[in-house]
């Protein structure tokens, strides 16, 4: 449709002006030199990363990501795509643009859904070991992250014991080529009580 089409291209517009506005005002040129200070502005950009942390609108999302993957590959610079969806599948929001096959990262968040995480009550893992096997054998992504609560404060539900990650989950969900690693939420209660460290000193040193 003709609207529908206006209004896709109007939020790749947005984005482009956003990127940009973006760009020139926190990156600096060669050299170090302040961006204001250099002729004709030149911007010495690495990599450009967009994620996609979606809670509302189903629309044109899709089309936003094959944009952004279509502007990386004409320039120099890699454009990454990552998303952070809800650990029911498919993500009812991203669903289609996942679809695309186009995202370098997934952070999956396997909490606040009770059906599809960890049971505290009872100690049972496998809801979320069949969630992440849904997410890591039907969605074509790059890699995929395990998403948890750094503390039960940090969540309403979902959150972990360090030992059961360690011992129960990780052995099980690194077996997919696809296992990125974990993300946790937050960096702040991550920090309270080291809780990201300490089952990967155990894991990773065996």
């Amino acid at each position: 449709m003709p609207e529908e089409r206006n209004q896709s291209n109007a939020l790749i517009g947005r984005w482009h002006r956003e990127l940009l506005v973006g760009i020139s005002s926190r990156c600096q040129g060669r050299g170090g030199v302040p961006l204001e200070q250099l002729p004709g502005r030149e911007v010495v950009v690495s990599s450009i990363g967009i994620e996609f942390d979606i809670e509302a609108s189903t629309l044109y999302w899709e089309d936003l990501a094959r944009y952004l993957s279509a502007y990386g590959k004409r320039g120099r610079r890699k454009v990454y795509l990552t998303a952070t969806p809800q650990c029911h599948f498919p993500d009812r929001n991203l669903g289609n643009a996942l679809n695309t096959g186009l995202f370098d990262y997934l952070w999956i968040q396997l909490y606040n859904n009770p059906p599809f995480q960890y049971s505290a009550g009872s100690g049972d893992i496998n809801s979320l070991v069949s969630s992440w096997n849904r997410w890591t054998t039907s969605i074509k992504a790059g890699k995929i992250f395990l998403g948890l609560p750094a503390a039960p404060q940090a969540a309403g539900s979902g959150c972990v014991p360090s030992d059961v990650l360690t011992f129960q989950i990780l052995p099980l969900i690194k077996k997919s080529p696809k296992y990125g690693g974990v993300m946790v939420w937050s960096r702040y209660w991550d920090l309270q009580n080291g809780y990201i460290l300490h089952p990967f000193r155990k894991v990773y040193e065996k």
